[in-house]
């Protein structure tokens, strides 16, 4: 049995931007905290192999950056290999080709599939580089070579996308490849699939770094057996949440209601929708210090008054006087249905459209 661990697109050192001094600051710290994050998981899952599949940097890296990911590297104690993507692209110059990394560490530079043998893992990896931002199909007529009991492949591509400049990747390339399992990078969102008797699989981005990136993030560990199969593992990194609050009563109880009950460094965009009157945003996010990335946007409309026809003698004013009355010395939550009840009843007699929360 062969234990891999498999990580893509760690872009550390991206310039993030939009945010807040405070925000960024806490986001590039914890971006650059995820090498060890992976390290870490390593060595708890005892993996034989680790594979770095691409846009490891975002572009130019720092020393901090260089510094943090070769540690990280150094400590797992077992064989990394890292293809270069186009984020990272191998030149003249990248860091692949001028740094000393930990021996440890095998860095494909070519743009041409090769491979290194590992006997005491009776295993083969292959990979190759981007050597610029885009790439040919580098699996194009590639077959695994020797007789190695496990043959792994670790590559930057596309997967989605045949007409794609980043190293498309086809099912009838993979099916062709005899491979065990292919570890890809470039997609942000994870995703596997089988052709023939190989598994492919991508892990997305082990971070969010934006409202773009809102599916939980993580790394992938993978077993090799006689075939492969992979477990996806999320990091204790920040993450991002779009979500949209309805306002029934308050906008504050509509808050309330759909963050979690402790507060956290997660990213939050909360749009509040319904009827209310104006509301004051930052007042708000106030009300919430303990969730410091806080974002508000106000969809809500002026309220209608839902009570105007309650003294009229027709079977509307007698309809919204028993929801009025309905109200009068109930509980929060029996207020609640009576006050939407009434909002949902005023908009089909208005003629207008109803969204249930």
């Amino acid at each position: 049995m062969l234990k891999l661990l498999h990580a893509a697109d760690l872009h550390l050192d991206s310039p993030i931007s939009g945010r807040s001094e405070g925000a960024t600051a806490r986001l590039r710290a914890a971006l650059q905290a995820v090498p060890e994050k992976i390290a870490s998981i390593c060595r708890e899952e005892k993996a034989d192999i680790l594979l770095l599949s691409g846009d490891v940097f975002d572009g130019p890296c720092t020393a901090r950056g260089l510094q943090v990911l070769k540690a990280a590297l150094e400590s797992v104690q077992i064989p990394v290999f890292i293809s270069p993507g186009n984020h990272d692209f191998c030149t003249p110059g990248s860091p692949w080709l001028t740094e000393l990394w930990p021996e440890n560490v095998h860095v494909f530079t070519r743009p041409a599939v090769e491979s290194v043998c590992l006997p005491e893992l009776d295993c083969r990896v292959y990979g190759a580089a981007f050597t610029s931002m885009d790439s040919a199909p580098l699996l194009e007529n590639f077959r695994k070579e020797g007789h190695e009991k496990y043959h792994i492949a670790v590559l930057h591509g596309d997967p989605v996308q045949q007409n794609s400049a980043y190293n498309p990747i086809t099912q009838a390339q993979v099916a062709a490849s005899g491979l065990d399992y292919l570890a890809l990078g470039h997609v942000h969102k994870h995703g596997s699939f089988r052709a023939g008797k190989t598994l492919c699989a991508w892990p997305g981005c082990p971070m969010g770094r934006g409202f773009d990136e809102l599916e939980e993030k993580g790394v992938l560990a993978v077993t090799v057996e006689d075939t492969a199969s992979i477990r996806f593992m999320s990091l204790d990194v920040p993450r991002f949440y779009e979500m949209e609050a309805p306002v029934l009563t308050t906008a504050e109880a509509a808050i309330a209601r759909i963050l979690p009950g402790l507060g956290n460094e997660d990213f939050y965009r909360i749009t509040l929708t319904g009827e209310c009157d104006a509301l004051d945003l930052a007042a708000l996010v106030g009300a919430f210090s303990q969730f410091p990335n806080l974002e508000l946007r106000d969809r809500t409309q002026p309220p209608v008054d839902l009570w105007s026809c309650v003294d009229n003698d027709s079977l509307e004013g007698v309809y919204f006087r028993m929801l009025k009355e309905a109200m009068e010395g109930q509980d929060e939550q029996s207020q609640q249905i009576a006050l939407l009840a009434a909002k949902i009843s005023r908009k089909i007699l208005d003629g207008g459209e109803v969204v249930l929360p």
